[in-house]
Protein backbone atom coordinates (compact mmCIF):
# COMPACT_ATOMS: atom_id res chain seq x y z
CA UNK A 1 0.00 0.00 0.00
CA UNK A 2 1.74 3.18 -0.90
CA UNK A 3 2.07 5.55 1.83
CA UNK A 4 -1.04 7.93 2.60
CA UNK A 5 -1.22 11.54 3.17
CA UNK A 6 -3.14 13.24 6.10
CA UNK A 7 -7.05 12.67 5.33
CA UNK A 8 -8.62 15.88 4.28
CA UNK A 9 -11.14 17.09 6.37
CA UNK A 10 -14.41 19.12 6.28
CA UNK A 11 -14.29 22.70 7.63
CA UNK A 12 -17.18 23.07 9.24
CA UNK A 13 -20.27 20.64 9.84
CA UNK A 14 -22.59 23.25 7.83
CA UNK A 15 -19.69 22.44 5.11
CA UNK A 16 -20.59 18.89 5.07
CA UNK A 17 -24.19 18.75 5.12
CA UNK A 18 -24.13 21.34 2.36
CA UNK A 19 -22.13 19.42 0.14
CA UNK A 20 -23.54 16.54 1.68
CA UNK A 21 -27.21 17.62 0.51
CA UNK A 22 -25.76 18.66 -2.85
CA UNK A 23 -24.89 15.20 -3.52
CA UNK A 24 -28.43 14.02 -3.26
CA UNK A 25 -30.12 17.15 -5.15
CA UNK A 26 -29.55 16.96 -8.31
CA UNK A 27 -31.22 15.08 -11.35
CA UNK A 28 -32.50 13.09 -8.19
CA UNK A 29 -34.85 15.97 -6.69
CA UNK A 30 -35.66 18.97 -9.89
CA UNK A 31 -35.65 16.38 -12.74
CA UNK A 32 -36.60 13.14 -11.61
CA UNK A 33 -38.76 13.53 -8.67
CA UNK A 34 -41.35 16.00 -10.42
CA UNK A 35 -41.82 13.71 -13.47
CA UNK A 36 -42.27 10.90 -11.54
CA UNK A 37 -44.38 12.63 -9.24
CA UNK A 38 -47.00 13.28 -11.70
CA UNK A 39 -47.25 10.02 -13.67
CA UNK A 40 -47.78 8.44 -10.08
CA UNK A 41 -51.13 10.55 -8.75
CA UNK A 42 -48.99 13.70 -7.17
CA UNK A 43 -49.43 14.26 -3.40
CA UNK A 44 -50.63 10.49 -2.85
CA UNK A 45 -47.03 9.85 -3.77
CA UNK A 46 -44.92 12.72 -2.64
CA UNK A 47 -46.91 11.27 1.27
CA UNK A 48 -45.53 7.52 0.39
CA UNK A 49 -41.86 9.27 -0.94
CA UNK A 50 -41.48 11.48 2.36
CA UNK A 51 -42.17 8.27 4.76
CA UNK A 52 -39.80 6.14 3.02
CA UNK A 53 -37.04 8.84 3.31
CA UNK A 54 -36.82 9.36 7.08
CA UNK A 55 -37.19 5.45 7.44
CA UNK A 56 -35.50 3.57 5.09
CA UNK A 57 -33.64 6.41 3.59
CA UNK A 58 -32.42 7.90 6.42
CA UNK A 59 -31.35 4.62 8.19
CA UNK A 60 -29.07 3.60 4.84
CA UNK A 61 -27.10 7.67 4.55
CA UNK A 62 -26.64 7.06 8.23
CA UNK A 63 -25.34 3.27 7.68
CA UNK A 64 -22.97 4.81 4.59
CA UNK A 65 -21.67 7.67 6.66
CA UNK A 66 -20.64 5.17 9.63
CA UNK A 67 -18.91 2.93 7.40
CA UNK A 68 -16.90 5.88 6.03
CA UNK A 69 -15.69 7.76 8.89
CA UNK A 70 -14.95 4.65 10.26
CA UNK A 71 -12.95 3.42 7.64
CA UNK A 72 -11.47 6.73 6.85
CA UNK A 73 -10.65 5.63 3.44
CA UNK A 74 -12.36 5.46 -0.08
CA UNK A 75 -15.87 2.99 -0.50
CA UNK A 76 -13.62 -0.21 -1.68
CA UNK A 77 -11.18 0.78 0.90
CA UNK A 78 -13.74 1.21 4.04
CA UNK A 79 -15.24 -2.42 3.31
CA UNK A 80 -12.00 -3.90 3.07
CA UNK A 81 -10.46 -2.38 6.36
CA UNK A 82 -13.49 -3.09 8.20
CA UNK A 83 -15.18 -6.61 6.66
CA UNK A 84 -12.23 -8.15 5.06
CA UNK A 85 -11.18 -8.50 1.38
CA UNK A 86 -14.58 -10.06 0.02
CA UNK A 87 -16.53 -6.88 1.33
CA UNK A 88 -14.23 -4.83 -0.71
CA UNK A 89 -16.49 -5.95 -3.83
CA UNK A 90 -19.49 -4.07 -2.38
CA UNK A 91 -17.12 -0.66 -2.42
CA UNK A 92 -16.49 -1.57 -6.01
CA UNK A 93 -20.00 -1.80 -6.79
CA UNK A 94 -20.17 1.68 -5.85
CA UNK A 95 -17.27 2.94 -7.60
CA UNK A 96 -18.71 1.32 -11.06
CA UNK A 97 -21.90 2.94 -10.46
CA UNK A 98 -20.49 6.37 -10.23
CA UNK A 99 -18.28 5.91 -12.97
CA UNK A 100 -21.16 5.36 -15.37
CA UNK A 101 -23.73 7.36 -13.73
CA UNK A 102 -20.92 10.24 -14.37
CA UNK A 103 -20.55 9.82 -17.83
CA UNK A 104 -23.78 10.18 -18.47
CA UNK A 105 -24.96 12.57 -16.10
CA UNK A 106 -22.14 15.20 -17.77
CA UNK A 107 -23.85 14.91 -20.99
CA UNK A 108 -27.15 15.93 -19.35
CA UNK A 109 -25.28 18.27 -17.16
CA UNK A 110 -23.74 19.73 -20.24
CA UNK A 111 -27.77 19.92 -21.62
CA UNK A 112 -28.78 22.38 -18.69
CA UNK A 113 -25.85 25.04 -19.80
CA UNK A 114 -27.28 24.83 -23.77
CA UNK A 115 -30.67 25.63 -22.15
CA UNK A 116 -29.56 28.36 -20.30
CA UNK A 117 -27.92 29.93 -23.24
CA UNK A 118 -30.78 29.39 -25.34
CA UNK A 119 -33.35 31.16 -23.02
CA UNK A 120 -31.86 34.18 -24.52
CA UNK A 121 -31.65 33.46 -27.98
CA UNK A 122 -35.16 32.24 -29.13
CA UNK A 123 -36.19 29.51 -26.75
CA UNK A 124 -39.15 30.74 -25.91
CA UNK A 125 -40.31 32.47 -28.72
CA UNK A 126 -41.84 29.19 -29.53
CA UNK A 127 -44.98 28.30 -27.49
CA UNK A 128 -45.87 25.08 -28.80
CA UNK A 129 -45.06 21.93 -27.65
CA UNK A 130 -44.10 20.49 -30.87
CA UNK A 131 -41.93 23.66 -31.89
CA UNK A 132 -40.05 22.93 -28.68
CA UNK A 133 -39.78 19.48 -28.95
CA UNK A 134 -37.97 19.89 -32.34
CA UNK A 135 -35.74 22.31 -30.96
CA UNK A 136 -34.53 19.83 -28.26
CA UNK A 137 -34.61 16.98 -31.35
CA UNK A 138 -32.51 19.19 -33.47
CA UNK A 139 -29.98 20.08 -30.22
CA UNK A 140 -29.24 17.00 -29.71
CA UNK A 141 -28.66 15.69 -32.89
CA UNK A 142 -26.13 17.80 -33.37
CA UNK A 143 -22.60 15.82 -32.33
CA UNK A 144 -20.43 18.90 -31.77
CA UNK A 145 -23.16 20.32 -29.61
CA UNK A 146 -24.24 18.32 -26.99
CA UNK A 147 -20.36 17.22 -27.10
CA UNK A 148 -19.27 20.85 -26.43
CA UNK A 149 -21.50 21.15 -23.85
CA UNK A 150 -20.81 17.96 -22.05
CA UNK A 151 -17.00 18.76 -22.43
CA UNK A 152 -17.93 22.18 -20.89
CA UNK A 153 -19.61 20.80 -17.52
CA UNK A 154 -17.48 18.15 -17.14
CA UNK A 155 -14.46 20.56 -16.90
CA UNK A 156 -16.66 22.27 -14.72
CA UNK A 157 -16.57 19.21 -12.69
CA UNK A 158 -13.02 18.48 -12.81
CA UNK A 159 -12.12 22.29 -11.49
CA UNK A 160 -14.22 21.82 -8.36
CA UNK A 161 -12.87 18.41 -7.15
CA UNK A 162 -9.16 19.14 -8.79
CA UNK A 163 -9.36 22.04 -6.13
CA UNK A 164 -9.97 19.54 -3.16
CA UNK A 165 -13.02 18.69 -0.43
CA UNK A 166 -12.17 22.03 1.59
CA UNK A 167 -11.36 24.60 -1.21
CA UNK A 168 -13.00 23.32 -4.24
CA UNK A 169 -16.39 20.75 -2.64
CA UNK A 170 -17.40 22.59 0.49
CA UNK A 171 -16.38 25.79 -1.04
CA UNK A 172 -18.58 24.89 -3.95
CA UNK A 173 -21.36 23.74 -2.14
CA UNK A 174 -21.70 26.89 0.41
CA UNK A 175 -22.01 29.07 -3.03
CA UNK A 176 -24.37 26.62 -5.05
CA UNK A 177 -26.97 25.39 -2.10
CA UNK A 178 -27.70 29.04 -0.77
CA UNK A 179 -28.40 30.22 -4.72
CA UNK A 180 -30.22 27.26 -5.70
CA UNK A 181 -32.59 27.78 -2.39
CA UNK A 182 -33.21 31.48 -3.39
CA UNK A 183 -33.57 30.87 -7.21
CA UNK A 184 -36.20 28.14 -6.60
CA UNK A 185 -37.90 30.84 -3.76
CA UNK A 186 -38.05 33.45 -7.04
CA UNK A 187 -39.90 30.53 -9.13
CA UNK A 188 -41.88 29.35 -6.54
CA UNK A 189 -43.18 33.05 -6.05
CA UNK A 190 -44.29 33.21 -9.32
CA UNK A 191 -45.78 29.96 -10.05
CA UNK A 192 -47.86 30.00 -7.49
CA UNK A 193 -49.10 33.47 -8.21
CA UNK A 194 -50.32 32.21 -11.92
CA UNK A 195 -53.78 32.48 -12.89
CA UNK A 196 -55.25 28.52 -12.52
CA UNK A 197 -51.98 27.60 -10.34
CA UNK A 198 -54.44 26.43 -7.09
CA UNK A 199 -55.12 23.35 -9.57
CA UNK A 200 -51.66 22.30 -9.56
CA UNK A 201 -50.84 23.24 -5.75
CA UNK A 202 -54.27 20.47 -5.06
CA UNK A 203 -52.56 17.80 -7.33
CA UNK A 204 -49.52 18.59 -5.08
CA UNK A 205 -50.52 19.13 -1.95
CA UNK A 206 -53.56 17.07 -1.37
CA UNK A 207 -53.64 13.36 -1.16
CA UNK A 208 -56.24 11.18 -2.92
CA UNK A 209 -55.74 7.71 -1.23
CA UNK A 210 -57.10 6.12 -3.13
CA UNK A 211 -54.19 6.82 -5.03
CA UNK A 212 -51.60 4.67 -3.13
CA UNK A 213 -51.36 1.54 -4.95
CA UNK A 214 -48.35 -1.54 -4.71
CA UNK A 215 -46.65 0.21 -8.00
CA UNK A 216 -46.69 4.18 -6.29
CA UNK A 217 -44.86 2.21 -3.24
CA UNK A 218 -42.77 0.39 -5.32
CA UNK A 219 -41.84 4.05 -7.34
CA UNK A 220 -41.83 5.83 -4.30
CA UNK A 221 -38.86 3.53 -2.82
CA UNK A 222 -37.44 3.75 -5.94
CA UNK A 223 -37.34 7.90 -6.06
CA UNK A 224 -35.79 7.50 -2.30
CA UNK A 225 -33.05 5.62 -3.23
CA UNK A 226 -32.46 7.58 -5.90
CA UNK A 227 -32.74 11.25 -4.73
CA UNK A 228 -30.79 10.39 -1.96
CA UNK A 229 -27.35 9.27 -3.79
CA UNK A 230 -27.62 5.80 -1.73
CA UNK A 231 -25.41 2.44 -3.04
CA UNK A 232 -22.98 4.51 -4.97
CA UNK A 233 -20.41 5.18 -1.88
CA UNK A 234 -20.81 9.02 -2.24
CA UNK A 235 -21.85 9.25 1.62
CA UNK A 236 -19.37 6.68 2.06
CA UNK A 237 -16.88 9.04 0.69
CA UNK A 238 -18.01 12.32 2.38
CA UNK A 239 -18.13 10.23 5.76
CA UNK A 240 -14.53 9.24 5.88
CA UNK A 241 -13.77 13.00 5.81
CA UNK A 242 -15.71 13.76 9.00
CA UNK A 243 -14.47 14.30 12.28
CA UNK A 244 -14.95 12.08 15.10
CA UNK A 245 -16.55 14.88 17.12
CA UNK A 246 -19.98 14.69 14.08
CA UNK A 247 -23.07 13.64 15.25
CA UNK A 248 -24.11 11.12 12.06
CA UNK A 249 -27.81 10.58 13.02
CA UNK A 250 -28.12 14.50 13.16
CA UNK A 251 -26.10 15.16 10.24
CA UNK A 252 -28.20 12.35 8.37
CA UNK A 253 -31.73 14.26 9.68
CA UNK A 254 -30.26 17.04 7.97
CA UNK A 255 -29.28 15.92 4.97
CA UNK A 256 -32.54 14.06 3.99
CA UNK A 257 -34.21 17.02 5.11
CA UNK A 258 -32.74 19.53 2.60
CA UNK A 259 -33.22 16.78 -0.39
CA UNK A 260 -36.90 16.18 0.49
CA UNK A 261 -37.07 20.27 1.13
CA UNK A 262 -35.33 20.81 -2.51
CA UNK A 263 -37.61 18.56 -4.00
CA UNK A 264 -41.25 19.79 -2.82
CA UNK A 265 -39.85 23.02 -3.93
CA UNK A 266 -39.18 21.93 -7.41
CA UNK A 267 -43.08 20.54 -7.07
CA UNK A 268 -44.23 23.62 -6.34
CA UNK A 269 -42.22 25.28 -9.28
CA UNK A 270 -43.48 22.89 -11.73
CA UNK A 271 -47.56 21.90 -11.09
CA UNK A 272 -48.74 25.08 -10.22
CA UNK A 273 -47.07 26.04 -14.03
CA UNK A 274 -48.33 23.30 -15.76
CA UNK A 275 -51.65 23.60 -14.30
CA UNK A 276 -52.28 27.32 -15.13
CA UNK A 277 -51.63 26.53 -18.98
CA UNK A 278 -53.49 23.27 -18.92
CA UNK A 279 -50.04 21.40 -19.58
CA UNK A 280 -50.19 17.53 -18.79
CA UNK A 281 -48.34 16.67 -15.59
CA UNK A 282 -47.83 13.45 -16.70
CA UNK A 283 -45.46 14.31 -19.14
CA UNK A 284 -42.58 12.08 -18.12
CA UNK A 285 -38.84 12.12 -18.85
CA UNK A 286 -39.19 15.56 -21.21
CA UNK A 287 -40.90 17.37 -18.96
CA UNK A 288 -38.19 19.59 -17.87
CA UNK A 289 -36.34 19.99 -21.24
CA UNK A 290 -39.77 20.12 -23.89
CA UNK A 291 -42.62 20.59 -21.62
CA UNK A 292 -41.80 23.15 -19.22
CA UNK A 293 -39.96 25.73 -21.66
CA UNK A 294 -43.46 25.61 -22.93
CA UNK A 295 -45.00 26.69 -20.10
CA UNK A 296 -42.34 29.40 -19.85
CA UNK A 297 -43.04 30.61 -23.42
CA UNK A 298 -46.15 31.56 -21.97
CA UNK A 299 -45.08 33.46 -19.02
CA UNK A 300 -44.49 37.73 -19.23
CA UNK A 301 -40.36 37.92 -19.54
CA UNK A 302 -40.19 33.93 -20.07
CA UNK A 303 -36.98 33.78 -21.07
CA UNK A 304 -35.45 35.35 -17.55
CA UNK A 305 -37.73 32.47 -15.96
CA UNK A 306 -36.18 29.73 -18.44
CA UNK A 307 -32.36 30.82 -17.80
CA UNK A 308 -33.41 31.01 -13.55
CA UNK A 309 -34.45 27.69 -13.44
CA UNK A 310 -32.05 25.92 -15.90
CA UNK A 311 -29.29 28.13 -13.69
CA UNK A 312 -30.48 26.13 -10.65
CA UNK A 313 -30.67 23.11 -12.54
CA UNK A 314 -27.09 23.63 -13.34
CA UNK A 315 -26.07 24.02 -9.60
CA UNK A 316 -28.06 21.07 -8.51
CA UNK A 317 -26.50 19.12 -11.06
CA UNK A 318 -22.85 20.18 -10.38
CA UNK A 319 -23.26 19.54 -7.03
CA UNK A 320 -24.27 15.83 -7.63
CA UNK A 321 -21.52 15.41 -10.13
CA UNK A 322 -18.25 16.52 -7.76
CA UNK A 323 -19.57 13.44 -5.48
CA UNK A 324 -19.67 11.10 -8.34
CA UNK A 325 -16.22 11.63 -9.84
CA UNK A 326 -14.64 12.24 -5.84
CA UNK A 327 -15.70 8.29 -5.37
CA UNK A 328 -14.02 6.90 -8.26
CA UNK A 329 -10.97 9.61 -7.70
CA UNK A 330 -10.48 9.04 -4.23
CA UNK A 331 -10.31 4.77 -5.20
CA UNK A 332 -6.96 5.95 -6.73
CA UNK A 333 -5.85 8.63 -4.32
CA UNK A 334 -5.95 5.94 -1.49
CA UNK A 335 -5.12 2.70 -3.25
CA UNK A 336 -2.38 4.17 -5.72
CA UNK A 337 -1.12 7.16 -4.05
CA UNK A 338 -1.80 9.28 -6.43
CA UNK A 339 -2.16 13.03 -6.07
CA UNK A 340 -5.31 14.77 -6.70
CA UNK A 341 -4.88 17.31 -9.12
CA UNK A 342 -3.39 13.61 -10.92
CA UNK A 343 -6.28 11.23 -10.28
CA UNK A 344 -9.04 13.91 -11.06
CA UNK A 345 -7.64 15.13 -14.30
CA UNK A 346 -6.88 11.49 -15.63
CA UNK A 347 -10.53 10.11 -14.32
CA UNK A 348 -12.18 12.94 -15.40
CA UNK A 349 -10.82 12.77 -18.78
CA UNK A 350 -11.66 9.16 -19.52
CA UNK A 351 -15.16 9.74 -17.72
CA UNK A 352 -15.90 12.28 -20.30
CA UNK A 353 -14.65 10.26 -22.90
CA UNK A 354 -16.95 7.09 -21.98
CA UNK A 355 -19.82 9.37 -21.92
CA UNK A 356 -19.43 10.36 -25.77
CA UNK A 357 -21.42 7.45 -26.76
CA UNK A 358 -23.96 8.87 -24.51
CA UNK A 359 -24.19 12.04 -25.61
CA UNK A 360 -24.45 10.83 -29.53
CA UNK A 361 -27.23 8.12 -28.50
CA UNK A 362 -29.89 10.86 -28.79
CA UNK A 363 -30.08 11.81 -32.15
CA UNK A 364 -26.80 12.38 -33.51
CA UNK A 365 -25.61 8.48 -34.04
CA UNK A 366 -28.14 5.55 -32.76
CA UNK A 367 -25.72 3.72 -30.85
CA UNK A 368 -28.27 1.43 -28.46
CA UNK A 369 -27.75 -1.90 -26.06
CA UNK A 370 -30.78 -4.35 -25.66
CA UNK A 371 -33.41 -2.00 -27.44
CA UNK A 372 -32.49 1.01 -25.81
CA UNK A 373 -30.60 3.94 -26.24
CA UNK A 374 -26.90 3.99 -25.09
CA UNK A 375 -27.73 7.17 -22.47
CA UNK A 376 -30.73 4.87 -21.03
CA UNK A 377 -29.06 1.70 -21.31
CA UNK A 378 -26.42 3.00 -18.67
CA UNK A 379 -29.15 4.63 -16.60
CA UNK A 380 -30.88 1.28 -16.54
CA UNK A 381 -27.56 -0.62 -15.30
CA UNK A 382 -26.21 2.14 -12.92
CA UNK A 383 -29.88 3.06 -11.40
CA UNK A 384 -31.93 -0.17 -11.96
CA UNK A 385 -28.55 -3.18 -11.10
CA UNK A 386 -26.37 -1.61 -9.53
CA UNK A 387 -27.62 0.83 -7.07
CA UNK A 388 -29.81 -1.67 -5.61
CA UNK A 389 -27.37 -4.45 -5.21
CA UNK A 390 -24.97 -1.62 -3.42
CA UNK A 391 -27.49 -0.67 -1.16
CA UNK A 392 -28.71 -4.01 -0.19
CA UNK A 393 -25.34 -5.07 0.28
CA UNK A 394 -24.49 -1.90 2.68
CA UNK A 395 -27.71 -2.64 4.85
CA UNK A 396 -26.92 -6.40 5.35
CA UNK A 397 -22.82 -4.88 5.87
CA UNK A 398 -23.72 -2.77 8.62
CA UNK A 399 -26.48 -4.66 10.23
CA UNK A 400 -24.99 -8.11 10.56
CA UNK A 401 -21.47 -7.85 10.09
CA UNK A 402 -20.25 -4.20 11.81
CA UNK A 403 -23.18 -4.04 13.90
CA UNK A 404 -21.40 -3.74 17.29
CA UNK A 405 -18.63 -1.29 15.73
CA UNK A 406 -21.69 0.66 13.83
CA UNK A 407 -23.30 1.17 17.31
CA UNK A 408 -20.10 2.48 19.11
CA UNK A 409 -19.53 4.49 15.82
CA UNK A 410 -23.57 5.94 16.11
CA UNK A 411 -23.25 6.88 19.92
CA UNK A 412 -19.17 7.86 19.99
CA UNK A 413 -20.57 10.97 21.85
CA UNK A 414 -21.60 9.99 25.44
CA UNK A 415 -23.66 13.34 25.73
CA UNK A 416 -25.46 12.83 22.23
CA UNK A 417 -26.22 9.39 22.26
CA UNK A 418 -28.57 7.74 19.61
CA UNK A 419 -32.35 6.57 21.19
CA UNK A 420 -33.28 4.81 18.35
CA UNK A 421 -30.06 2.63 17.87
CA UNK A 422 -31.96 -0.56 17.73
CA UNK A 423 -34.89 0.35 15.87
CA UNK A 424 -32.04 1.95 13.20
CA UNK A 425 -30.36 -2.10 13.25
CA UNK A 426 -33.59 -3.68 13.04
CA UNK A 427 -34.51 -1.59 9.63
CA UNK A 428 -30.82 -2.44 8.30
CA UNK A 429 -31.12 -6.07 9.22
CA UNK A 430 -34.47 -6.64 8.18
CA UNK A 431 -37.01 -4.04 6.38
CA UNK A 432 -34.13 -2.13 4.33
CA UNK A 433 -32.64 -5.86 2.95
CA UNK A 434 -36.58 -6.83 1.96
CA UNK A 435 -37.79 -3.44 0.40
CA UNK A 436 -34.23 -2.69 -1.47
CA UNK A 437 -34.79 -6.67 -3.20
CA UNK A 438 -38.23 -6.04 -4.48
CA UNK A 439 -36.69 -2.39 -5.96
CA UNK A 440 -34.23 -4.94 -7.73
CA UNK A 441 -36.09 -7.81 -9.11
CA UNK A 442 -39.01 -4.59 -10.21
CA UNK A 443 -35.77 -3.16 -11.93
CA UNK A 444 -35.10 -6.74 -13.74
CA UNK A 445 -38.54 -6.91 -15.22
CA UNK A 446 -38.94 -3.23 -16.22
Amino acid sequence: MPEISEREQWGSKLGFILAAAGSAIGLGSIWRFPYITGQYGGAAFVLVYTLLVFSIGISLMMAEIVIGRRGKLNAVGSFKALGGGAWSIVGWLGVIAAFIILSYYGVIGGWTIAYFIKSFTGLTSHSSSGQIAKTFEIFVSNAGSVIFYQVLFMAATIFVVYNGVGGGIERLCKICMPALFILMLILILRSVTLPGASKGLSFFLKPDFTKITGEVLLAALGQAFFSLSLGIGAMIIYGSYLPEDSNIPSSSAQICFLTLLISIMAGLIIFPSLFAFNMEPAAGAGLTFITLPVVFAKMPAGFLWSALFFVLFFFAALTSSVSLLEVVASYFIDNFGWKRSRATLVLGIIITIAGIPSALSQGAVPINLFGKSFLDAADFFASNLLMPLGGFFISLFLGWKIHNIAKEEINNLSENSFPLTKTWLFILQYIAPICIAIIFISGLRS
